[in-house]
């Protein structure tokens, strides 16, 4: 305990958004440490979020309290304490690197291009690695990293699911969802950048797979703003079976709480599409213009086994068809091509990393 206790200390949390903190909610719940921001501002909205969703939260929040946060620009002033920088965000960390060290973990690995200046990735230190696709993501960006700077640990998100961690009853309690006999559908799309598919096929959705399903519609973090218009219109159309969560809560409507209640995801260019996969449930792929997308081998590409749909279709009978002609197998195999163990311990081989004295 007087280790973790130590590493607690020396550990630092970066993200630009409060929803990027949501890759390293496990890894705080374990090893504790200290979040950064670059502004007041983002601090207050952190705080309020945390402080909401832990409220809110009603199969127990992974922070036992308010996590510390501190006020730092790491993009422009040096950061001069002693420790570990983990950042979810792909920004070149200032620091004195006499005494920090900085890793870069990230928040996703689809197949959208790194935002920002994908160079940057080059400034880190290390680079924790959830899988194979992870690395062909990387050689796709021209960014070479060392071996030896490279550490393999698998999806930290997974672990809950893995680890049955999640009370599914506890969780559709507090969605309010009503018919437990239904199969639900989560659709999850991402938002603009990526031609995010919310508006297109929403309503559209919310009309026709509640006929036969439960439907819980996750936005993108920046497209949290448009939940009350949808609950308002779906009201007025006198519209049932349709639930909200809201990502910025990072602690009461995780993803992986809303993976583990769906039995199918429909999304459109989001990483969604690939970390679903450890539910091994059918996905569809929303179709999309987008087209700035990573290469990638077909092994590690979703649309070599899941459906593609458009609006000209027949929702309800292309959902219905894919549940009748799911293969678990292709998703399992597609997850182990993705991702390294899959196995629920990923946070212990940060914890052995961290303390390793390699830093």
């Amino acid at each position: 305990m007087a280790e973790q206790s130590n590493l607690s200390k020396s550990i630092y949390y970066y993200a630009n958004q409060v929803y990027e903190y949501s890759f390293v909610k496990l890894i705080y719940s374990q090893l504790g440490g200290t979040f950064l921001v670059r502004k007041l501002n983002r601090k207050l909205r952190a705080k309020w979020y945390f402080r909401q969703s832990q409220r809110k939260c009603a199969i127990g929040s992974t922070f036992d309290e308010q996590p510390n946060i501190l006020v730092k620009n790491v993009n422009k002033i040096p950061f001069d304490l002693p420790g570990t920088i983990i950042s979810n965000s792909n920004t070149i960390v200032q620091r004195n690197k006499k005494i920090t060290k900085a890793i870069f973990i990230g928040h996703g690995t689809g197949d959208k291009r790194y935002g920002g200046d994908a160079n940057a990735l080059a400034s880190y230190d290390y680079h924790f690695i959830s899988g194979p696709k992870h690395m062909e993501k990387l050689q796709d960006s021209n960014v070479n990293i060392p071996d030896n700077n490279l550490v393999k640990i698998g999806n930290v998100r997974f672990g809950e699911i893995v680890n049955n961690e999640i009370d599914v009853t506890a969780y559709a309690n507090y969605l309010g969802i009503k018919d437990r006999r239904r199969k639900t559908v989560l659709y999850a799309p991402t938002w603009k950048w990526g031609a995010g598919t919310l508006h297109q096929y929403g309503y559209w959705f919310c009309r026709e797979i509640t006929k036969e399903y439960n439907l819980i519609i996750r936005p993108h973090y920046f497209d949290r703003k448009y939940i009350s218009k949808f609950k308002f219109w779906a009201k007025s159309k006198g519209l049932k079976h349709i639930y909200f969560s809201n990502p910025a809560n990072i602690l009461s409507n995780d993803t992986m709480f809303d993976f583990a209640i769906s039995d199918m995801l429909i999304s459109d260019t989001s990483s969604i599409l690939y970390e679903y996969l450890i539910t091994r449930n059918p996905i569809i792929i929303a179709n999309t213009e987008y087209v700035d997308l990573h290469n990638m081998p077909p092994e590690m590409d979703i649309s070599t086994i899941a459906n593609r749909m458009t609006k000209n279709d027949n929702i309800l009978k292309v959902v219905e068809s894919v549940f009748s002609n799911h293969d678990p197998k292709n998703y399992d195999k597609m997850l182990h091509q993705c991702f390294y163990f899959n196995d629920g311990k990923s946070v212990e081989r940060i914890s052995d990393f961290l303390s390793s004295g390699i830093l």
